[in-house]
């Protein structure tokens, strides 16, 4: 059971805002619940991090939260989206970061519950870090009285601005991989296939906030949203626009370069096997030429091995012209298959 007079270990921030400013950081939900009850236009901004359905239950009862969006809060890995519960919105972001190092995206889940009087955010993974976020609204109190349109908007900019470095790693890599290409470097198709996979993966995390920014500029809880933060969000919209046409452009580099670096390496390859090729027939040749010499010698060495073991019977040896006789034989088998050989090449 949650101890209902401390925070879970998974809450993060707890803070209840009145007209901008901070009025409290409450110890524990009750606090912020009476809080909110004695302070009617308040709003509680809530962080977690990888609560479990026991952490959020207090929370669920209290701002009726629906089951579905809490079960998808606790077990993540939810493509982005935005849903509507009654007076609450649900939405889900992923957000990217790029590893320098390593050299390639790590992406976080976020979660966030919205209602006329309350921010839930949920965290899964390092990224996106939001503290940057509140301390940035809590010095702008005038978009901070906006309720919880001001902080989702905040957030959902805080996210789109962390695909900039991400769009400018790809690009890097991507010319990187251009110049591995032309070099002959054997992994390059792995890298390739690597940094497809990872711009498929960002597509996925971009490519839904455009229906997102649609359904917030429509204003659900309040009614429409102010002609300011209207402003505010097509600006994001206008990043995420951008970032879509350059991950466009990333899929249509690496589908070309990845065509160009197949020929390449096909060319290579044929290169390689005309190599190979004319190698085994330089190796036929001396082959065949080899064996066309020992052909010759084997006849003379064949006679003269058998006269060599000097058996005592042996009519031809009292010949006169059995030696005469045994050399000829040995100089006319092997000028005849060395005519034999060379017509057909082998010598």
């Amino acid at each position: 059971m949650t101890d209902t007079l401390r925070l879970p270990p998974s809450v993060l921030k707890n803070v209840v805002y009145e007209n901008g400013a901070r009025l409290a950081a409450p110890p524990s939900f009750a606090e912020t619940f009476r809080l909110l009850e004695a302070h009617p236009d308040a709003l509680a901004w809530i962080g977690m991090l990888k609560p479990t359905a026991t952490e959020l239950a207090e929370l669920a009862e209290e701002f009726d939260l629906h089951p579905l969006a809490i079960e998808d809060a606790v077990t993540a890995h939810q493509r982005p989206k935005i849903e509507r519960y009654g007076d609450t919105r649900f939405m889900v972001l992923r957000a990217a970061y790029y590893d320098d190092a390593a050299e390639q995206i790590t992406f976080g889940e976020l979660h966030v519950f919205s209602g006329a009087n309350f921010v839930i955010t949920v965290r899964h993974g390092e990224s996106p870090k939001l503290t940057p976020v509140r301390e940035r609204m809590e010095t702008e109190p005038d978009a901070l009285k906006e309720g919880a349109e001001a902080v989702l908007y905040a957030i959902l900019d805080a996210v789109v601005d962390g695909y900039l470095p991400v769009v400018k790693g790809l690009a890097n890599d991507i010319d990187e991989i251009e110049t591995q290409v032309f070099d002959g470097d054997p992994l390059v198709s792995r890298r390739i296939y690597q940094l497809n996979r990872e711009v498929i993966e960002f597509e996925r995390a971009v490519s839904p906030l455009i229906g997102i920014i649609d359904e917030l500029s429509s204003g659900w809880v309040d009614g429409d949203a102010s002609e300011v933060l209207e402003q505010y969000l097509r600006d994001v919209a206008d990043h995420v626009v951008q970032a879509k046409e350059r991950i466009d452009e990333f899929r249509v580099l690496l589908r070309d370069i990845l065509q160009v670096n197949t020929n390449l390496v096909g060319q290579r390859q044929n290169e390689e096997s005309q190599r190979l090729s004319a190698a085994s027939n330089r190796q036929a040749e001396e082959a065949r030429r080899i064996s066309g010499w020992a052909a010759i010698l084997f006849v003379p060495s064949l006679i003269g091995s058998i006269y060599g073991m000097n058996f005592k019977y042996m009519p031809e040896l009292d010949w006169p012209l059995g030696y005469p006789m045994a050399l000829g034989i040995m100089l006319g088998s092997g000028v005849a298959l060395y005519f034999v050989f060379k017509r057909r090449g082998w010598i």
